[in-house]
């Protein structure tokens, strides 16, 4: 998807509207800088806006993300493009969030282990090794709850009984057993419990539909 050209497709139809970058940012309830990086190419506008900001541009949305007005001759064509590119997208922005919390994981058990091994190795009063315990255990703890909030919105879980895709929700995901990213948790589509894995891809699963 190539955002400069969608930046210079939003900045015509926005002069073709006889806009400013403020008064458009204003009917959105955005700042003019936010409009600002979209028509420069450096963002996209958020999903969120996306219809408001097509019906005040007359386009749609297939327009916006193609960065011209499409024909409807090749409008099918351009639409699965569109999606196939969004898509490709998701894929690779799941791919670093799980880099992320790798990282992120790695760090928290670093900042929740320290402390104790501090207390266990040197000898020191009772309410410093509570105050080292606990400054430890609090953003440790918080760490890899974000960890696990990573976990569950980048990518799938796919069902080892169905092979179905799908996000679970944050209490299932942190409340399972798991070895990794394989964790043991009930699927939505056939209700059967089983060790499903972590994948990136939900092209296979729509396939089988």
């Amino acid at each position: 998807m190539d955002q400069v050209k969608i930046g210079k497709f939003i900045a015509e139809k926005r002069k073709n509207e006889n806009l400013t970058q403020a008064q458009l940012a204003e009917k959105l309830n955005i700042t003019d800088r936010a409009v600002s990086k979209w028509e420069n190419g450096r963002s996209l506008p958020d999903p969120s806006i996306m219809p408001e900001l097509c019906g005040i541009l007359h386009i749609t949305i297939n327009d916006l993300f193609s960065g011209e007005v499409v024909s409807m001759d090749k409008y099918n064509e351009q639409m699965e493009k569109n999606l196939l590119e969004l898509a490709r997208q998701k894929e690779e922005a799941d791919r670093r969030l799980l880099r992320i919390e790798i990282v992120l994981g790695i760090l928290s058990m670093l900042i929740l282990l320290a402390p104790m091994a501090a207390v266990a190795c040197f000898e020191m009063a009772d309410w410093l090794r509570y105050v080292l315990i606990f400054s430890g255990l609090i953003p440790g703890l918080t760490g890899l709850l974000f960890c696990t909030r990573i976990e569950q919105i980048a990518g799938y879980y796919e069902c080892a009984k169905c092979g179905h895709k799908h996000i679970p929700t944050f209490s299932a995901v942190l409340f399972s057993q798991h070895m990794g990213r394989t964790r043991y948790m009930k699927c939505p589509k056939c209700g059967e419990k089983s060790w499903q894995k972590k994948v990136i891809s939900k092209e296979k699963d729509e396939t089988k539909k």
